[in-house]
């Protein structure tokens, strides 16, 4: 069980806007989640794995990425990448002044990407990784994988992949898993595309939660 509240802080390019769930036996530890490049916080994909996470004890914290906060619809441009890692890292500092203890971080497909960059660069802001529905590559395009900063990511990451997403096989997810040095494990989700099925069915949101917090211990 868990409080649903909204949650605005700070202002201009560092305001925080999003849906905190608190849960009602809180463990000190909390997780920031961002959307995806054609969604927003209200994802059933953020819904249902931020549920989880206050299941078991975790703050979720689902937010509006910078871009999404500037322009309702659509996807962001290349030009918001930056600012959409900072709005992360605000969020997580935000997140800091309400739970004492770890700090994590994920997001579904684009914002699990942008979470992953500014972990590489700055492992210090959060303690593990959830990426949903990693974007790999583009549909069609396994040449054009997004790899590069994964070769120094260090934190402990888990991935939670639908069998028919387009934006990555599973095979090239465990070689993209093969090339980073911390440690990782891989969540699948039988028959799902990059929504992971969340409409239907959110049975992975709670494995996803059980392996990250194993992958922490």
């Amino acid at each position: 069980m868990s409080d649903v509240e909204p949650l605005e802080e700070g202002d201009g390019e560092r305001t925080v806007r999003g849906v905190l769930h608190q849960p009602r036996l809180p463990r000190g530890d909390g997780i920031v989640l961002a959307h995806g490049a054609g969604a927003n916080r209200d994802s059933p994909v953020l819904r249902a794995v931020a549920t989880a996470f206050a299941a078991r004890g975790v703050a979720a914290l689902r937010i509006d990425l910078p871009f999404r906060q500037a322009r309702g619809k659509g996807p962001p441009s290349p030009a918001w990448a930056a600012r959409d890692r900072e709005g992360l890292r605000h969020a997580l500092a935000v997140l800091a002044r309400r739970c004492s203890g770890r700090l994590m971080l994920g997001g579904h497909s684009y914002g699990g990407r942008q979470a992953s960059m500014l972990l590489a660069d700055t492992p210090a802001l959060a303690r593990a990784l959830l990426l949903l529905a990693y974007p790999l590559h583009p549909p069609g395009r396994p040449e054009r994988r997004r790899t590069e900063h994964l070769i120094t990511l260090r934190t402990p990451t888990v991935f939670v992949h639908g069998t028919r997403d387009p934006f990555g096989l599973l095979d090239e997810m465990e070689e993209a898993r093969g090339l980073m040095p911390g440690p990782t494990r891989l969540v699948t989700v039988r028959d799902a595309g990059h929504d992971l099925g969340a409409r239907t069915a959110t049975a992975f949101a709670a494995s996803a939660v059980d392996e990250l917090l194993a992958l922490l211990g």
